[in-house]
Order: C-alpha cells, then structure tokens, then sequence
C-alpha cells in the first residue's frame, strides 16, 4: 500500500441514533449520527413505527388539501358556465367529424 493516501481507520467509532442509542464500530470517521438503528428499526423489534423523516407526511396532507380546494372552485367554475363546451383535443374533433360523416353517407344510401 502507499503510504499517505488511505484515510485514517479507527476501531472506537460511536455511532448515535436518534433513539438515544449508541455503539461503537470501525470507520474511518471518529463519530457518526443515524436516523435509525437495529434498536428502534421496525423490522428488527417487530413493530410498526411511523417514521415521519422533516414532516413529509404533513405536506403531502397539504398538498392534497389544496389540490381538494382547487378541484372544488373547478366544479364550481364549470357548474356555472354550462352554455361553453369542454375542450376537446383534435383527435375527438376529428372522430366526431369521421362520424358525422359516416352519418351523411348512410342517409344518401338509404335516400338513393
């Protein structure tokens, strides 16, 4: 090995959960902080712990709130303007108008 380039390895690295929990392990670094540990990990003490990691789950509750409260002005919106009609994409326009024709078609056919 080259000397100079390898990091520093130490045995007596502490490792803190946010559990409270500590241990010692080998590292390059002299402590190190976890979220989770074999202590407090759901799959190692066989219960169900929410981990909710900088309030993710408070956010997406908000945002379906919003999305809710947006939703609701639209019907709204649309309930009170039902004289103009829904945009349609060029792809309905152009069946509606292959079926108006197939229509006419028949009618000559059954004129004739």
């Amino acid at each position: 090995m080259k000397q100079g380039i390898h990091p520093n390895w130490t045995d007596q690295a502490q490792v803190t959960c946010s559990c409270g929990a500590t241990f010692t392990i080998g590292s390059t670094l002299d402590t190190l902080k976890v979220d989770i540990c074999s202590k407090c990990h759901p799959f190692f003490t066989g219960e169900m712990k929410f981990v909710d990691r900088q309030g993710r789950v408070d956010k997406f509750l908000k945002k379906v709130q919003v999305a809710e409260a947006i939703k609701a002005k639209g019907s709204t919106k649309k309930s009170s303007s039902k004289n103009s009609e829904d945009p349609k994409s060029y792809k309905d326009v152009l069946r509606q108008q292959q079926t108006v024709l197939k229509q006419v078609a028949k009618t000559r056919v059954q004129v004739a």
